[in-house]
């Protein structure tokens, strides 16, 4: 019974740590969309934050498929 539980709590922390991971990197990919977009925002003047705009739906986009993609590698 002991060693049933302390498998138990391994594996919840085990699925802890892996949500935990994919949700940094999807931050990381739609932060570095945000920040490339407003860069080239900056670097290019086009008056109209067109390329943040892009940019940060197009991370978007890529990270729910990165997050997808691991979640069905892992099944």
């Amino acid at each position: 019974m002991q060693d049933n539980n302390h498998n138990n709590k391994k594996k919840q922390l085990n699925n802890y740590a892996r949500y935990s991971s994919i949700a940094f990197q999807m931050l990381a990919i739609i932060l570095l969309g945000v920040f490339g977009g407003v860069k080239l925002d900056e670097w290019i003047d086009t008056g109209f934050p067109i390329f943040t705009v892009l940019l940060s739906i197009i991370s978007v986009f890529l990270s729910i498929y990165q997050v997808t993609r691991d979640f069905l590698r892992n099944k």
